[in-house]
């Protein structure tokens, strides 16, 4: 069986943890109680084998060693004599703060072994018990109490009255500590005696003169009472800055056991101190030594004082030595195990176990208030246990600093809340037991008396808060239990009058009784197994609130940064040359409008003083206003604070520009800026996180003043927003005014009502985020956030580009009296150029092709301004497209298809591509248009002319995209349709104009039918464009008219004559649509006269075309009738030459009837448009029916 001995290996220092080993099981006579210990730390000296003394030494004599100082019996010789009585009220806080890891989660009893012991054998006992007992999560630490020392000090310093005054009144008054007999003392002299001689080698006796009995039995008494006084910490001493080992201090706190043990007890695990001496020899390799009157039997509290011993220590063997009068008798050697079973010291290991049990379980059920101190009491000689609050019966009293544990507990909540926040693999599901903690610690203390502890907690608990990671609906990690203080359950009140759980009614007590938090009636019943079950059991893990929304979450960091801010402050010394800022005075926050700033040339001043102060960094300057020291506390403490401050309102300010509020979002912006203002003004170096923190920071306060800008028209409830404060806000900068003016971002963050100024100042902010990234080489560890910063500087460059350009638009528009282009107009075009020129660069520096492609396009579209801007601006008779304007088209061109070399392909960006495209297209046709509409003659000849304007037409229908379909696709076939209009047009014009080469003639007018027929099929393709379908084919009949004129035959002429009878008869679709729109205006007018009587010719898209559609109805009119008369002439010719063919005959008959309809039609004044429109169309319909015939016919 392996034996876990921490004394066998060289002491660890303090505060190392061993490698746990397996604790040995014991198996006590029959009855099994599991039992382990594990040495945490030893400072003992490998063992030594005992001096076996000799028969008849005499133990009354001291040895020569005696009373020296000894590594093998550690502080157990010398304090044996009664200094072991003086009282540790803080042994377990000093093991707690040695072993932090193991409180407030894995043990349950952090204690004494001697205190242990006495909790054991209170059923066996009539001595009084009197413990203090605290909770740190789910560990209880127990001390002991010494009630009558404690008196002692309170009649010297005032302190404890009050528990004076009501002990007194619970215990009979008269009661009072025994005085200690003389056998006490003797007994306690010779069992020092007996193990000065046990180390010493050759075991004689070295008697020393006999005045040293009276030397060592004289001051015993009164050394214990001075001794026990100086442990009891001042209540007021507690240092503020808590240095490494708070066991340094005189405060009685010090870990000073020979061991701490992990000693696991069934199922109770305690972290406990021993300074019993163990020594080696024997069957086993560790033994522990005892001396016994031999006229004295051993009785059960002495054997359960042995076993208990043995089992913490894990120790086997147990070596005792018998004497008479002090004479040494003999040895005798017993196990561990067999101890229960020694004759008049019969007790049952399992009554133990029982009784552990249930006093843990009392205890975890009844203190369950982390950070309160509670007493568990026992009278001498009763057997009633009676649990009390000392915190809550000492907040009766005015201060509770009265209560010397307080400090301790504070500290103890404080480090074990940091030692979980350390581990950097923490589940976030120890939060809420991590804020607990926290909360806990600072109940307990005074701002003026503890500010660094009362700062860091406060940092702490913001820090529990994930700022920097977007929020999960999903709150896996946070049991959701309510936002409650304390965490824990403290349903005691509730607990339920069973017997199962002891009776808690206390009718039968005294009248103090009430102040009893719970009562064991009888000590009797912790020997009933499970008679206590610890049915409130300390829930693992508190509950971390649920925050329900980013800014809820932000005010919880906020609320925190400012009461650490407060504290630090609080403990700075005022200066008085400090301004005087009133907290609760708002600080107004500056306001410009577009008279009182300086628009951007200042803006360029105040960003390169920010550039050179962001520079001076490296320097290494700093100031503090408040005179806080660099390195000390309050400065390191106040830069954490408030570049967690700086965060929460980043954090708040991007919460807010979703939601669209931009003022709020550019005010807390500020705020953020302003805290890393004050960070930046204390700081001697920056980090390079803090420096890409302020990159986001002035990042997002560009992407702000770019939306203030785009939403120009909810201006006055932004700037409300933007003034708007609440108190908290204030304080906060109030302590950031403690620093620094904080007026280093100002330019950034003001609310301008200038459009311009808005925009200057978003480029500014993406321009300084970039500097930073640049200068601090940061970029390449950033890349991703560098790519952002390009990416917005190009973006907001379009925006000012777009500005610039539409101003240069506007004032064009405006532009009446002048001929010439203004310089206004110039100046703006630069502005414009120079921005889609920095914005495409920095688009093509991060390889976005599509943007630069967009940035390219709006350059395009900037030359197509200036191209506009050259037109004349005389009469349209006199003008002619001037070389200004076709130099400018070209640019343009240019732009656009760098833009579309940008892309390489559709696959990159169709959308962007289609609208390149279409741009492209646009300006080739805008160019022919002007060019064939304003023939520049005076420069160029008309052959040069039309080869230009056609070699342009076509080069609008290659990129004009008619076959892909979108939402663009009817525009696409419109401009197709009017492309070929045009190039029909104007090759009619050249047949017509032209004289001489025959070839050319002949070239043209295939041309011109060519281009003819592809805009008649384009535009039926639309249905919104019925009078340019009936203008071309109007066209189309001239054409043929012209045709006609130079032919000579009759056949011809009949020929042509039909073939333009049958465009006639084909324009049927579009005066099919134009009478359904009349009818549906007329509906439109039936339903509502009023509504109709008051519309203008622009209210429908019908008036639009009322005047077009009359004019081409009386030109279709004249040249149908034209039409039709001069087949009726040349029908009626041929019939008297050649006779009467039956085809031609009905052909004439159906067109004289219609020529006839058609004179009286025209005639008729009195017909409305609709029903001109009907008359055609019920013409054409006779003239489609014999169409077949008649053509059939003629050949």
């Amino acid at each position: 069986m392996e034996e876990v001995c921490g004394a066998a290996a060289a002491a660890p220092l303090r505060g190392d943890v061993e490698e746990p080993k397996q604790g040995s099981v014991l198996f006590l006579g029959g009855n099994e109680v599991k039992s382990s210990a594990v040495v945490k730390y030893s400072s003992a000296p490998p063992q030594a084998a005992f001096a076996r003394l000799q028969e008849k030494t005499d133990l009354k004599l001291p040895p020569a060693n005696w009373l020296r100082e000894s590594a093998k019996l550690g502080p157990a010789g010398t304090t044996i004599l009664g200094n072991n009585k003086k009282s540790k009220p803080f042994s377990s806080f000093g093991m707690a703060y040695d072993f932090i890891d193991s409180v407030g989660n894995d043990v349950d009893v952090v204690s004494d072994s001697e205190n242990i012991k006495k909790l054991l054998k209170i059923p066996y006992s009539k001595s009084h018990v009197s413990m203090a007992v605290h909770r740190i999560g789910r560990t209880l630490l127990l001390d002991e109490l010494d009630i009558q020392e404690l008196f002692m000090r309170s009649s010297q310093t005032g302190d404890w009255t009050w528990l004076k005054e009501f002990y007194q009144r619970l215990i009979d008054q008269k009661w009072q500590r025994k005085k200690k007999s003389k056998e006490h003392w003797y007994q306690k002299a010779i069992l020092s005696k007996f193990l000065y001689y046990s180390i010493n080698g050759d075991g004689a006796a070295q008697p020393v003169p006999s005045t040293s009995k009276q030397h060592q039995e004289g001051p015993v008494s009164g050394e214990s009472d001075e001794a026990g006084e100086a442990s009891w910490p001042a209540p007021f001493e507690m240092p503020s800055s808590l240095s490494e080992d708070p066991g340094a201090s005189n405060q009685g706190l010090k870990n000073d056991f020979v061991r701490n043990i992990l000693w696991t007890f069934e199922d109770i695990h305690m972290l406990v101190g021993s300074n019993m001496p163990i020594f080696g020899g024997g069957r086993y390799p560790a033994v522990s030594l005892r001396l016994r009157d031999n006229n004295k039997p051993i009785n059960v509290l002495t054997g359960i004082d042995y076993w208990l011993d043995n089992l913490i220590c894990n120790v086997p063997e147990l070596v005792m030595c018998f004497h008479v009068n002090g004479i040494v008798q003999k040895y005798e050697m017993i196990k561990t195990e067999d101890i229960p079973n020694l004759e008049n010291s019969n007790f049952s290991t399992k009554v133990i176990k029982d009784i552990a049990q249930n006093i843990l379980s009392f205890l975890k059920s009844n203190c369950t208030k982390e950070g309160h101190t509670y007493w568990l009491f026992k009278a001498s000689g009763s057997d009633i246990v009676k649990l009390y609050d000392l915190t809550t019966l000492c907040e009766e009293t005015e201060d509770k600093y009265q209560n010397p544990f307080t400090m301790p507990v504070a500290i103890l909540l404080y480090k074990v809340a940091c030692n979980m926040m350390l581990k950097k693999n923490q589940n976030k599901k120890h939060y809420g037991t991590i804020r607990t903690l926290l909360l806990n610690c600072l109940k307990l203390l005074d701002n003026g008396r503890h500010p660094q502890i009362i700062a860091s907690a406060n940092y702490m608990l913001s820090e529990l808060f994930q700022l920097d990671e977007p929020k999960k609906e999903d709150s896996t990690d946070f049991p959701i239990s309510g936002n409650s203080d304390e965490s824990y359950s403290e349903e005691e009140e509730e607990m339920p009058d069973s017997d199962e759980n002891g009776s808690y009614s206390n009718s039968s007590d005294p009248p103090d009784d009430n102040k009893a938090v719970a009562i064991i009636k009888s000590v009797g019943e912790l020997s009933v197994p499970e008679k206590y079950k610890s049915v409130h059991r300390i829930r693992p893990s508190c509950a971390f609130p649920v925050c329900h929304g980013t800014e809820e979450r932000c005010r919880l960091v906020l609320n925190y940064v400012l009461e650490g801010l407060k504290s630090v402050d609080s403990s700075v010394k005022k200066e008085s040359d400090l301004p005087a800022a009133d907290p609760s005075t708002p600080i107004p926050l500056k306001y410009e409008d577009e008279s009182t700033s300086g628009g951007p040339e200042c803006l360029e001043k105040q960003m390169a003083l920010f550039l050179d102060k962001m520079g001076s960094f490296q320097k290494g300057k700093h100031s503090s206003q408040s005179g806080m020291i660099p390195g000390s506390w309050q400065y390191k403490m106040k830069l954490q604070l408030i570049l967690k401050s700086s965060k929460a309102y980043y954090v708040l300010s991007d919460a807010a520009m979703i939601l669209q509020k931009y003022g709020r979002a550019l005010r807390y912006i500020k705020l953020a800026l302003q805290c890393h203002d004050t960070y930046c003004c204390l700081c001697a170096s920056m980090l390079p996180e803090v420096l890409v923190f302020l990159c986001q920071c002035l990042t997002l306060c560009g992407d702000i003043q770019l939306m203030l800008a785009q939403n120009a028209n909810n201006r006055a409830a932004y700037l409300e927003e933007y003034n708007y404060q609440t108190k908290e806000d204030q304080e906060i900068l109030h302590s950031l005014h403690r620093e620094s003016r904080c007026q280093v971002f100002a330019w950034a963050t003001d609310l301008s009502t200038d459009l311009e100024c808005q925009l200057s100042v978003s480029c500014k902010c993406y321009e300084a985020a970039n500097e930073i990234l640049l200068f601090s080489n940061l970029k390449n560890q950033n890349p991703e956030q560098h790519v952002q910063v390009l990416k917005r500087m190009g973006n907001i460059r379009n925006e000012i580009g777009v500005f610039y350009m539409n101003q240069a638009a506007a004032v064009q528009t405006e532009r009446v009296v002048s001929k010439t282009v203004s310089t206004t107009e110039q100046q703006l075009w630069k502005k414009s150029f120079s921005c889609f020129e920095e914005g495409i660069q920095n688009f093509e520096s991060i390889d976005d092709a599509t943007n630069a492609a967009l940035l390219l396009c709006n350059t395009g579209r900037l030359m197509r301004i200036c191209a506009q801007a050259h037109c004349a601006a005389e009469g349209d008779f006199k003008r002619e497209f001037s070389p200004e304007e076709a130099l400018y088209y070209n640019k343009a061109i240019d732009y656009y298809l760098k833009a579309l070399r940008s892309l390489g392909k559709r696959d990159v960006h169709p959308a962007v591509w289609d609208s390149v495209n279409w741009e492209l297209s646009t300006t080739y046709f805008t160019m022919a248009t002007l060019q064939q509409d304003y023939a520049p003659l005076s420069r160029k000849a008309q052959e040069q002319i039309e080869k230009e304007v056609s070699e342009a037409m076509m080069k609008s229908l290659k990129y004009c995209d008619i076959d892909t379909v979108s939402a663009r696709q009817p525009l696409c076939q419109y401009r197709a349709a009017t492309i070929h209009h045009r190039l029909a047009s104007m090759y009619h014009s050249c047949l017509r104009n032209q004289v001489g080469d025959e070839h050319l003639r002949k070239q043209h007018r295939v041309l011109a039918d060519l281009h003819y027929s592809k805009a008649v099929r384009l535009f039926q393709l639309l249905k919104d464009a019925p009078c340019e379908l009936l203008r071309v084919q109007l066209e189309r009949v001239a054409f043929a008219e012209f045709q006609m004129a130079s032919q000579n035959s009759s056949a011809g002429k009949l020929k042509t004559l039909f073939g333009a009878l049958d465009i006639m008869a084909k324009t049927k679709g579009a005066f099919q649509l134009i009478k359904n729109e009349l009818v549906a205006e007329s509906e439109q007018a039936s339903e509502g006269k009023s509504a109709a009587e008051n519309m203008s010719p622009t209210d429908s898209s019908t008036s639009l075309n009322k005047e077009e559609v009359l004019k081409l109805l009386s030109i279709f009119e004249s040249r149908m009738s034209f039409l039709l008369l001069q087949s009726i002439k040349l029908l009626t010719s041929t019939k008297k030459k050649i006779g009467v063919i039956n085809e031609e005959e009905a052909v004439l008959q159906t067109n004289k009837q219609v020529y006839s309809l058609l004179l009286r039609a025209t005639a008729n004044r009195s017909l409305t448009l609709l029903e001109r429109v009907e008359v055609i169309l019920n013409l054409l319909e006779q003239l489609t029916q014999n169409s077949d015939t008649g053509s059939a016919g003629i050949q």
